[in-house]
């Protein structure tokens, strides 16, 4: 699937669109007269919304992805290299505006300025380029010179892989780049949810990386149940883990990975 095909994809796919799209054929089925199947659909419409407004289903949903790799004991010495995927900042806002801006997946950049901070001999490689439509912005690994930089991190440090735009691309970009400069067995950092995809995708090329994730999004403690209090953030977390349960689906059936939840 191409990278515009699989982004079009997701903005059908994600719950609240589905949910309208439900909507939609229903009306088209009360202009037809088809009462029941209106109704069908009007069903279907509401399950979605009270699922993924008023439950705690996405939360559980990506726990049990957060949960399938832990933190990996660091080599004696500490790393030689760390591998963090881009994601973290909001490149049309400093495009717009200057500065450094971060997303919520921000803590990638955050765990890894800490480790670099920490093993001053360790060099990063930032993958990630610009995901836009428009291809009009700088991606994180452009960005991340100026995070580092503020930082005091040498830029002798840091390798830019600046092309990639999904986490396949992260992967088969950064290969390359890995040999040319003689790293290997390096930390992954990514955001937890991310991890397992990440992991089965480098497996799948022959890369040994070890598992470093951060940016967690629950506490590792959810039940299914119902959840009144936060239906937008419960609304967030059912569209982040249904994209990324979907992604690892796809690169399964598209042989990318050799099983659909790596571990």
């Amino acid at each position: 699937m191409s990278y515009y095909a699989s982004k079009f994809f997701w903005l059908a796919a994600q719950p609240l669109s589905l949910a309208f799209f439900a909507i939609v054929v229903a009306i088209l089925f009360g202009w037809f007269g088809r009462r029941r199947l209106q109704a069908a659909f009007m069903l279907l419409s509401a399950a979605i919304l009270f699922v993924t407004l008023y439950t705690s289903a996405g939360t559980v949903m990506l726990q049990a992805l957060e949960d399938r790799f832990a933190r990996s004991t660091l080599p004696v010495g500490g790393p030689r290299c760390i591998i963090v995927l881009g994601g973290s900042f909001e490149a049309e806002v400093i495009a717009a505006r200057g500065g450094v801006e971060m997303n919520q997946a921000g803590d990638r950049f955050v765990e890894t300025l800490r480790l670099l901070q920490a093993y001053p001999e360790a060099r990063v490689l930032v993958s990630g380029g610009d995901g836009s439509f428009s291809g009009r912005y700088a991606g994180d690994a452009t960005v991340s010179a100026a995070f580092f930089a503020a930082y005091g991190i040498s830029p002798v440090r840091l390798i830019q892989e600046e092309t990639s735009r999904t986490t396949f691309e992260n992967v088969e970009n950064t290969r390359d780049l890995l040999v040319q400069n003689g790293l290997d067995d390096c930390l992954l950092v990514t955001s937890a949810f991310h991890m397992p995809r990440a992991m089965g995708l480098f497996r799948k090329a022959g890369l040994d990386v070890v598992p470093w994730p951060t940016d967690y999004r629950t506490s590792g403690m959810a039940s299914l149940q119902l959840d009144f209090t936060q239906p937008s953030s419960n609304a967030q977390l059912t569209t982040t883990a249904l994209r990324e349960w979907i992604g690892l689906t796809a690169y399964y059936l598209a042989g990318r990975t050799e099983t659909i939840l790596p571990e």
